[in-house]
């Protein structure tokens, strides 16, 4: 169903059951997967590919120009899991080098206002609230939580099931399942213990988490050598993890602030 006011450019590729409302804008070069909703002016721009069953609220934007001075004008992308919910005022940029492409996975929910810059990458199930800033290159991993305005700092890296405080700003790279602190600075104070939880993690599971977050902050070694300790931690596939994710970050982690409630169980 296409409303009559909307614009559905010639060439533009739209899957089964597709519904369109008034006044959306969908230029020649986008794909639009099978079920998915556009509301009231919603945007989706050239080189965007959506995934199926994706709902864009009034006045969301897809794939519009990344806002980086380096913008040569070349064709860059835009590609979104399924079931991803685009709620009103959402903005999502292309990539900035030529044949780049900002990627989104599937049941991605990005509340009111939030914004993806140019060749971040967001894993599935990540929620953004209201206000949630992403600047270029940023990675996301799966099931992160982002507070309402919390920033994150562009080539930051957030690992998995980690949950970002409201209005934080995130200038280091978070390790997976930690919690940072709301109205600070890129500060770790314990694990998203609801979050792994909630995930289905067993009480063996976090309990190894937890071991493995000791070793990280808790141990008093510096990052060099508590990669090396995580790494002889052989029986904790955690412990691997985050040894992982230290030897892939190029702007170091957030700090850590003791909190006695942080770690409870």
């Amino acid at each position: 169903m296409i409303h009559p006011t909307a614009i559905v450019e010639s060439g533009a590729r739209l899957g089964a059951n597709v519904q369109i409302g008034p006044g959306a804008y969908i230029a020649p070069t986008a794909v639009i997967g099978e079920g998915c909703i556009l509301g009231p002016h919603a945007v989706v721009l050239d080189h965007v590919t959506l995934g199926n069953h994706c709902k864009l609220h009034a006045g969301a934007v897809i794939g519009d120009l990344p806002q980086d001075l380096s913008f040569s004008g070349e064709p860059s992308y835009v590609v979104t899991g399924d079931h991803c919910t685009f709620r009103e005022g959402v903005t999502v940029h292309r990539g900035t080098k030529p044949g780049s492409t900002t990627q989104l996975g599937s049941h991605v929910f990005m509340m009111a206002n939030s914004h993806v810059a140019h060749n971040c990458a967001v894993g599935d199930h990540v929620i953004m609230a209201n206000g949630v800033l992403l600047a270029g290159h940023v990675a996301i991993g799966d099931r992160v939580f982002m507070g309402g305005s919390s920033a994150v700092h562009q080539f930051c890296n957030i690992g998995r099931l980690a949950m970002i405080g409201a209005m934080g700003a995130i200038i280091k790279d978070v390790p997976p399942f930690c919690i940072t602190a709301t109205l600070e600075a890129s500060t770790v104070y314990g694990l998203n213990l609801i979050g792994l939880r909630r995930a289905g993690l067993e009480p063996a599971e976090r309990d190894q988490i937890k071991q493995a977050f000791d070793i990280l902050y808790r141990s008093g070694l510096n990052v060099t050598q508590a990669k090396a300790a995580l790494r002889t931690d052989t029986a904790n596939l955690f412990s691997a993890e985050y040894a992982d994710f230290l030897e892939k970050t190029t702007r170091g982690i957030c700090r850590y602030r003791f909190a006695d409630h942080a770690s409870n169980d």
